[in-house]
């Protein structure tokens, strides 16, 4: 333990700055997974413009009305 107040308000301080970094890695990580999901799935293999209307589609219907139309 830190021999002083400030002391350990600074060690505080540097375990705040060191965990924002990790969340920040394991986002990076998180968006690189998901973009060789979609790569995988063939998506990237589209033309921008059919990517781009087939984005629209999803994002007008949402997200769980997609999945529900996928799996029925």
């Amino acid at each position: 333990m830190a021999r002083t107040l400030e002391q350990e308000r600074a060690a505080i301080v540097e375990d705040e700055r060191k965990l924002e970094e990790r969340r920040q890695r394991l986002e990076e990580k998180e968006r690189e997974a998901a973009v060789q999901a979609v790569e995988k799935a063939g998506l990237l293999k589209l033309d921008a413009k059919r990517l781009s209307a087939l984005l629209t589609r999803i994002r007008s219907l949402g997200i769980d009305e997609v999945e529900k139309r996928l799996t029925a």
